[in-house]
């Protein structure tokens, strides 16, 4: 039988024939670090769920960082586990809280290296949830706005390089926006966290920022994992209100998500590789059903090919040195 003329495979033979064509890139320039940071820790405490992360005391947040920058990550994504935590999340916006003091450290000594905040109130309220709580045991959305946005302030004047409002009340985006811009810091960004699903794949990181609910659950304020069509719109909203860039969080299994956002907004887009995705490989590899430097590249180049110019991973490490072989 005759051949066609076309064959695809000519350009599969050899690794720089495919390098040459190569549609994807993924670089560590591409890549964010997430950094857990705990009040009064002395030195560093293993995360059991999530094999190779850390709590971090805030000198050895600021170690983390320049490791972080020696390897071309262009900058860290902060989390504080504060000391005291109380109804109102008071910690989060607090001046001298754990976030704006490791901030403040961590841009001393590195200064060319971004230091993003995560901007929420989950981590610092004693029930767990992201804003404030009514009288009916639902987050009360518009007094939580309120503190959203004095927490994105005060993140900013430490000296954050951009805010991520993670929290998913409606409105906060643009209380935040005409908040920094109040502050004289218009130019400080805002990167959303828009398509927040209410997810299965947070479990590790709830026990790492013990952030988990006291009682029920998120599924009220983040997104049905069954709607990308309702994901867009609330891109789209953030866009309206201000956002600079707006996220996708889970990346894998959101990547349709992630393309839909980045086709309607046109911004940069942000995915975030989640702790349930990391501990899955982590497990995967340690019984050898996977290989973890294989599966971790391709996961991050399947993230990059779905439209994300930026991805938060906790592999951001080992696969800049990687990157780097």
């Amino acid at each position: 039988m005759a051949f066609p003329a076309t064959r695809l495979r000519r350009l599969r033979s050899t690794a720089p024939l495919r390098a040459l064509v190569r549609e994807t890139s993924l670089q560590a320039s591409d890549l964010i670090l997430p950094v857990f940071v705990e009040a009064g820790l002395d030195g560093r405490t293993a995360i059991e769920a999530m094999p190779g992360v850390e709590r971090l005391s805030i000198s050895q947040a600021v170690e983390e960082a320049g490791a972080a920058a020696a390897l071309g990550l262009p900058g860290v994504l902060l989390f504080g586990i504060p000391a005291h935590k109380d109804p109102e999340g008071t910690g989060a916006y607090d001046d001298e809280g754990i976030v704006q003091l490791a901030t403040r450290a961590i841009k001393e000594a590195h200064p060319g290296l971004l230091v993003l905040t995560d901007v929420c109130l989950c981590e610092y309220t004693d029930h767990g949830h992201c804003g404030l709580l009514g009288p009916d045991g639902a987050v009360d959305n518009d007094p939580s706005v309120e503190l959203i946005a004095r927490t994105a302030v005060s993140q900013a004047r430490a000296g954050a390089d951009a805010v991520a409002p993670s929290d998913m009340m409606d409105g906060r985006v643009q209380a935040i926006r005409e908040a920094l811009d109040e502050e004289g810091l218009t130019d400080t960004p805002i990167i959303a966290y828009s398509a927040k699903f209410a997810s299965a794949f947070y479990g590790p990181f709830r026990d790492a920022a013990g952030s988990a609910p006291a009682f029920g659950d998120r599924r009220g304020y983040q997104l049905d994992p069954a709607n990308a069509d309702e994901a867009v719109r609330e891109a789209l909203q953030d866009v309206d209100e201000g956002a600079d860039m707006v996220m996708v969080k889970p990346a894998l299994p959101y990547l349709d998500v992630v393309r839909a956002v980045k086709e309607a907004t046109r911004l940069p887009v942000a995915a975030y590789n989640v702790s349930g995705e990391y501990a899955m490989v982590k497990a995967a590899a340690a019984t050898g059903h996977l290989d973890e430097r294989t599966a971790v590249l391709e996961a991050l180049t399947a993230i990059r090919r779905a439209g994300a110019d930026v991805v938060i991973t906790y592999h951001a490490k080992d696969a800049a040195q990687w990157l780097q072989q």
